[in-house]
């Protein structure tokens, strides 16, 4: 516990330093933590991590959290759409060429993992950028919503659990656990809102603080039953005592999506 809240705070503290300063080392910092999710991504389903299709992914990942937005380009090269199309297509070649030595299942889980990373640290990016320029105040408001959840939902199932959440994906989840999470992830969207100097309506603060609790506990489980399938206590090894960088971010791939294509966010 102790090297788990060493860690924590170490952590925390460098990753909301880089996030103040914003700009390219902000924009370096999760482009790295992008890699480094799908590196682990790539191990954990036991496919080699420096092989072609491996590397077609990294390619995928770093093209969609590259920012293009700091060169000078009025637009992406192409449309994630167009990007998306024509990095399937090489997947699919890849096993014609390697006549299935390299199969339509690894290429697929491939696929979904580059969308998964990908999109997800994307529109951790696109957040932080936001043409309001409020992008640090939406930022800090996600990720206290889901620290909020996360804390909220340990003590609570620690105090009070007594009735498992998802028993075959994640034992120790209860649903009580969860409820308080939800709620604490609302009183933290609502202090926001209270700070926000009108930018931030309560209504619009429950919403985000509801969605950000229930999408991160499920990109938590998402995780979990990955990892069950595989059978790994932890992607990777980069933090000590909290694992990897998709174990300290599975809740946030899926939630600054979420809240985007809600359009809970101006």
């Amino acid at each position: 516990m102790k090297q788990r809240v060493i860690t924590g705070i170490v952590a925390g503290g460098v990753f909301l330093a880089v996030c103040l300063l914003g700009g390219w080392s902000y924009h370096t910092l999760i482009m790295l933590m992008a890699l480094i999710g799908y590196y682990e991504f790539v191990r954990m389903i036991k496919l080699p991590s420096l092989s072609f299709v491996a590397i077609l992914g990294y390619v995928a990942v770093l093209y969609f959290t590259v920012p293009w937005g700091l060169f000078s380009v009025h637009s992406v090269p192409l449309t994630a759409t167009s990007f998306l199309w024509l990095f399937l297509l090489l997947l699919l070649t890849s096993t014609v060429i390697t006549k299935n030595t390299i199969s339509i299942d690894q290429v697929a889980l491939l696929f979904i993992g580059a969308v998964y990373i990908g999109f997800g640290f994307e529109y951790i990016i696109a957040t932080r950028n936001m043409s309001d320029q409020h992008g640090l105040f939406w930022t800090f408001l996600l990720l206290s919503s889901i620290w909020s959840s996360d804390a909220g939902a340990y003590f609570t199932g620690r105090r009070f659990g007594k009735t498992k959440l998802w028993p075959a994906i994640s034992p120790n989840k209860t649903i009580e656990g969860a409820v308080g999470g939800i709620i604490l992830s609302i009183v933290s969207a609502l202090i926001f809102a209270m700070l926000s100097g009108g930018i931030l309506s309560i209504g619009r603060a429950i919403l985000i603080g509801l969605s950000a609790a229930i999408v991160g506990q499920m990109g938590d489980l998402i995780q979990s039953a990955y990892k069950r399938k595989y059978g790994i206590k932890d992607s990777g090894k980069l933090l000590p005592g909290h694992g990897g960088i998709l174990d300290r971010c599975d809740s946030w791939i899926m939630v600054f999506p979420f809240i985007h294509i809600l359009m809970l966010l101006p």
